[in-house]
């Protein structure tokens, strides 16, 4: 069992104690038995408008599901309200549909009280930025054991196509007529300012680079959040197109990888460097003081600075992981505090407590 730091406070704390951390984990499948993709979907028909981006992520997480060899009944998908919500219907796992932007808050109550599910957030940009907002970064900032994938489309696709909070101003929408005067959220320099120890972008379109990165997210411990880049091409078509138009995409997109120089472009040509803002600037590759990408960094400065580079001119956009810090979870820190009350004072009795002290009697 490992051990944590935690620092106590109130009238019977003493400072800094340290807590053996429960190692719990949602079970693996028996040796020897298997699970396929086709074990993760469900007989219900998928809905989502014909060339949705959410067909590609449905299949790029039933693809990568059987590789964690997790019990298929230790696997949970919660979701809020919009396009994206309806995930949980096509999983063939147990799941919640619940309330708009309450998914993280519902989620931390499940893997707080249960550590031996794998929990899943499925939320879009709508749901999880504007009325759970401040669910999202209370999630993020406990690092609970969850993981939370951001569909951003950019737009409030189930609700026909108003502005949502990461549209770029001047956005002409049925909601804005005259252009949206919003600034947009950031949802990567978001995340890194509540402190999140996983943080990722990724592509709906990029099958290969989107089961990379949701491997690193589970094997995480922590909240993980990834941004998913997704086309909505009823409300909002081609918004990211630029990233996968073959002529420009290559010199725009920063392909970020833990221990390797930020190099990118057509010819591998463009390099960042850090200014004495600290800021990143683009250089020529062979320039001196190219930077090495490191996600575990623990200041999470840097991160953030990387994730500034993105606009919705798409100048220069990174995907990959910009952070992968460790820290203990909520649910170890709690479970691990909860264990050290028993051994105090035993199992105790709930009957007897709600029977003891202060108690009276109506009729």
């Amino acid at each position: 069992m490992n051990e944590a730091e935690i620092s106590t406070s109130g009238p019977n704390g003493n400072g800094v104690v340290s807590l053996p951390l429960p190692a719990h984990r949602p079970p693996l499948l028996p040796e020897g038995e298997t699970q396929s993709a086709k074990d993760f979907k469900t007989d219900q028909e998928v809905r989502w408008c014909p060339g949705c981006g959410d067909y590609a992520i449905l299949a790029a997480v039933q693809g990568f599901l059987p590789e964690l060899r997790i019990k298929r009944e230790n696997t949970v998908f919660v979701s809020g309200i919009g396009c994206s919500s309806r995930f949980p219907y096509y999983m063939n796992t147990d799941g919640f549909h619940s309330i708009h932007g309450r998914a993280p808050a519902i989620a931390t109550g499940l893997a707080a009280s249960r550590p031996d599910l794998s929990v899943w957030v499925v939320t879009g940009d709508g749901d999880a930025l504007s009325i759970g907002g401040n669910h999202l970064i209370h999630s993020l900032r406990r690092n609970i054991n969850l993981k939370i994938l951001l569909f951003n489309n950019r737009i409030y696709g189930l609700t026909k196509g108003q502005y949502s909070p990461t549209s770029e101003i001047g956005k002409i929408t049925k909601s804005t007529p005259m252009g949206s005067l919003d600034s947009p959220f950031n949802p990567i320099s978001l995340a890194i300012g509540a402190e999140a120890t996983f943080v990722a972008r990724t592509l709906d379109y990029d099958r290969k680079h989107m089961q990379s990165v949701l491997r690193a997210a589970a094997e995480h411990k922590g909240t993980a959040i990834v941004e998913i880049y997704q086309n909505c091409n009823i409300f909002n078509d081609n918004a990211f197109q630029p990233l996968k138009d073959p002529e420009v995409r290559d010199d725009i997109t920063i392909r970020l990888e833990h221990g390797e120089p930020i190099v990118f472009g057509a010819a591998r040509d463009k390099g960042l460097r850090r200014s004495a803002s600290g800021s990143f600037e683009v250089v020529p590759a062979d320039s001196p003081d190219i930077v090495v990408h490191d996600a575990h960094n623990p200041d999470p400065s840097v991160a953030f600075a990387l994730s500034r580079l993105d606009s919705p001119a798409f100048e220069h956009t990174p995907i990959g992981i910009f952070r992968q810090v460790a820290r203990p979870s909520y649910d170890e820190l709690m479970g691990a505090q909860l264990e050290e009350a028993v051994d105090r004072h035993g199992e105790g009795d709930l009957a007897a407590l709600l029977g003891s002290g202060d108690t009276w009697r109506i009729g």
